[in-house]
């Protein structure tokens, strides 16, 4: 028994030697209990949304103060034209819009029914279906209120016009997500553990100690991958528009240069991975979990970004993902051009940059040294 506990203490012993263990063990289900307690909510909070009321009337007035006193809503303009709705949802500035003809007020009051329009936003349809249902349990609530007061019946009929995808379509906002998804695990994952295999084998330092600087060792293994990425690309694009009925609303170009840029960031990323690893297994880890779980989580695939803490929306800012997914459906389903996406290109490339510069920076010093 004796040696069996010296046996149990030397293993708790080389547990607590190893900082990225210990990390590994006792930091990660924190974070992962952190992000997955708070990330995780089909709840939907402080909607932004517009009004443009033609009736200009009490009781329109008071509809929208009902919106606004809530959780739910949260009112960012009163549009004075159908075109300026268009611009502000084009722009992702509102998710829903609440539109009040000019007889409302008239025909609340004479006739006791009055119909209002409810445009959404559906390039997310989970979320645009959960938009929809919050707003009608506000105007009923709301015409409720009106008929207690009035002693009759009084009906509001909310029109709903889904814009993007009328038919609401979850392949609409699944294929976007999966590109993205797909070329973080091709580029980031392989290129890493490609890598970190030759340094097990020892070949590494080799190439390093060769004429060819090892910013090109660096680029040469990346390659193959980007073109592999890119591949991947068209044949997402292909069986989306062929097989999923879902269209390409905006340049194809414009997807195709907004992936390679997404696809540089994502290798450069794999890059810095293989430079800070050692072995094929920590190198899968990182990529695996460090990666693939904080872009399906943070990135505003399945879960709105908006209704996270703000410690969460301040992290998710650092993830490639969240940039190239968000501007790749502007492209794809708003059909916008290349100008309304040059916000988030740019980052991309910042973060290609900063990544590209980090990884080159790892492999020099042993070069050096050798």
């Amino acid at each position: 028994m004796k040696q069996f506990r010296s046996f149990v203490k030397k293993e708790f012993l080389h547990i607590f030697r190893d900082v990225r263990t210990m990390l590994l063990l006792l930091a990660m289900p924190v974070v992962q209990l952190m992000i997955f307690g708070f990330a995780i909510t089909n709840e939907i909070r402080n909607i932004p949304f517009a009004v443009l009321d033609e009736s200009k009337s009490e009781v329109s007035a008071k509809l929208v103060e009902k919106l606004k006193s809530g959780k739910y809503f949260d009112l960012k303009t009163s549009a004075v034209s159908s075109s300026e709705l268009e611009k502000e949802f084009q722009r992702g500035l509102v998710k829903m819009a609440i539109v009040f003809p000019a007889g409302f007020a008239n025909d609340l009051q004479h006739v006791g029914t009055a119909d209002i329009q409810l445009i959404v936003d559906a390039s997310d349809p989970n979320e645009a279906s959960t938009i929809i249902s919050y707003a009608r349990q506000v105007v009923a609530q709301y015409q409720g209120e009106l008929s207690d007061i009035a002693n009759l019946p009084r009906l509001v009929e909310a029109e709903v016009k889904m814009l993007y995808n009328p038919q609401l379509k979850s392949a609409y906002n699944f294929v976007p997500g999966i590109m993205g998804l797909i070329l973080m695990l091709i580029c980031a994952m392989m290129t890493s553990i490609s890598i970190v295999r030759e340094k097990e084998l020892g070949t590494m330092e080799v190439l390093l100690v060769s004429p060819v600087k090892p910013l090109f060792v660096v680029l040469s293994k990346a390659v193959p991958y980007f073109i592999i990425a890119m591949a991947d690309v068209v044949m997402i694009l292909v069986l989306s528009v062929t097989a999923l009925n879902v269209p390409i609303a905006g340049s194809v170009f414009s997807v195709l240069l907004l992936s390679m840029v997404f696809t540089l960031s994502a290798l450069s990323l794999g890059l810095l991975i293989s430079s800070i690893t050692r072995t094929q297994q920590a190198a899968m880890m990182i990529s695996g979990i460090g990666l693939m779980i904080p872009t399906i989580l943070l990135s505003g695939l399945i879960f709105p970004i908006e209704n996270m803490p703000l410690i969460l929306r301040i992290l998710s800012n650092i993830i490639p993902a969240k940039w190239f997914i968000g501007a790749i459906k502007d492209v794809m389903i708003k059909g916008l051009d290349f100008t309304s996406i040059w916000r988030e290109c740019s980052v991309l490339v910042g973060m290609m940059i900063f990544l590209l510069i980090l990884s080159v920076k790892r492999f020099e010093p042993r070069s050096k040294n050798s």
